[in-house]
């Protein structure tokens, strides 16, 4: 599974405007964020769809990205590791 390119990215452009206005996060290149000096959020493209994979406790979590729906569902699960 490879890193969602510039095209992905583009699919992405609402969810990617309400993470790069969350504090507490760095937008090191285009979809990868930093926390703390640490990789915490990228994204991934594949023929099953684009994936979320967020740093958690027991390493990375992958979250479903393709709809409107899934992207509230991860914006819920991103808050929540932030509370």
């Amino acid at each position: 599974m490879k890193h969602a390119g510039p095209d992905a990215l583009l699919r992405l452009q609402s969810l990617l405007i309400q993470l790069r206005a969350r504090a507490g996060m760095i937008e090191k290149k285009p979809g990868i964020f930093y926390r703390r000096g640490k990789a915490f959020l990228h994204f991934h493209e594949d023929p099953l769809g684009l994936f979320a994979d967020m740093s958690g406790l027991a390493g990375w979590d992958r979250y479903a990205v393709n709809t409107p729906a899934e992207q509230a569902t991860f914006i819920l699960q991103l808050e929540d590791y932030f509370n």
